[in-house]
């Protein structure tokens, strides 16, 4: 999903202007490291990425009035906690691309990469200080919960009785917790009331709630020259996702063992494997549907603002990752 910020329809178009300054201050901090950490940091900050946080806290100040200078540094702050869990992430799941680029971890190694990411979340951490307590203790209690929900989801690896209550909490943690600070900061910086805050806190959950089932999808059904990064990492790190979970339910007892078998063993479990327990394309078609409806249910969350181009872009964000869902369906 969102490959490129491009010119087509893309609802983040908005506010290019925007999130090319924060791209641009995102750059310019790789140099308040010492020159040793400075390449390194430009590195993984300077690849390209989608840049999804600072585009959700620019379009979320733009529907409850008006983009100005905290609002840059808050999406900056959130992307840079953002690139430290993916040089995490990466670590932990043995990947080699990130953006069609060798990754941290298979460039340096991971001692390194361990490192780096530990200096970007300091920084980032570090840069936060400069808003208000309560704005800087809520930044600090996301990224908190993204690492929380990264330790529960590693605890769960190889685990068969995880159940879906479960994995919602991890992925609300470890994916959604950025997002919906995002938009609740937003607009906690334009001085709007609570109700409005939590309801962009609300949209935000539930977007990055949906657009981590599409990339647990995309990791079974995805291609990796066109994602552009390492795939099939989830099973073979025993990580149990929205689609396994949804198989588990229609395997039978002993296509249940067999598959116990294999995680009680850490082997890596190949996507044939599933594809002959159950209906593997049905597990598939459920997740996307229950992150369709997830999606729906954050445009719901829209309703207080008012009307205009930045809360129709929040709305055409979620019909876009919902196209993409839907393009994994059988």
């Amino acid at each position: 999903m969102l490959t490129r910020l491009k010119k087509e329809n893309f609802p983040f178009e908005l506010v290019r202007p925007h999130v090319e300054k924060v791209e641009a201050a995102i750059l310019e901090q790789a140099r308040a490291f010492d020159p040793a950490v400075e390449g390194y940091v430009s590195y993984v900050a300077g690849s390209s990425g989608k840049r999804i946080r600072p585009a959700l806290v620019a379009l979320a100040a733009g529907a409850t009035g008006g983009v100005h200078d905290d609002h840059l540094r808050l999406g900056m702050v959130l992307e840079l906690i953002h690139i430290a869990t993916l040089v995490h992430d990466d670590i932990m799941d043995g990947a080699e691309l990130r953006r069609s680029a060798p990754t941290a971890s298979a460039r340096w190694g991971n001692a390194l990469a361990v490192l780096l990411g530990d200096a970007l979340f300091s920084h980032a951490l570090e840069l936060s200080t400069e808003f208000p307590n309560a704005l800087t203790r809520k930044i600090a209690r996301a990224a908190n919960d993204v690492c929380t929900g990264e330790i529960i989801q590693t605890q769960r690896r190889y685990d068969l009785n995880l159940d879906k209550a479960t994995y919602f909490k991890i992925i609300r943690m470890k994916t959604a917790a950025l997002f919906a600070v995002a938009g609740e900061l937003a607009a906690a910086l334009n001085g709007c009331p609570e109700d409005i805050q939590a309801r962009l806190h609300g949209y935000g959950d539930k977007l990055g709630t949906a657009y981590q089932i599409y990339d647990d999808v995309l990791d079974l059904v995805g291609d990796e020259e066109t994602v552009g990064k390492t795939l099939g990492t989830d099973l073979e790190k025993g990580k149990l996702t929205l689609p396994v979970l949804n198989l588990l339910e229609n395997a039978t007892e002993s296509q249940r063992s067999k598959l116990n078998r294999l995680l009680i063993s850490q082997q890596p479990i190949e996507v044939s494997v599933l594809a002959g327990i159950a209906d593997y394309q049905g597990s598939i078609d459920s997740a996307v549907q229950t992150a369709c409806s997830i999606l729906a249910d954050a445009r719901a969350d829209l309703s207080v603002l008012p009307h205009g181009d930045s809360h129709a872009a929040l709305e055409q964000v979620t019909r876009f990752l919902e196209a993409r869902l839907r393009q994994c369906l059988r």
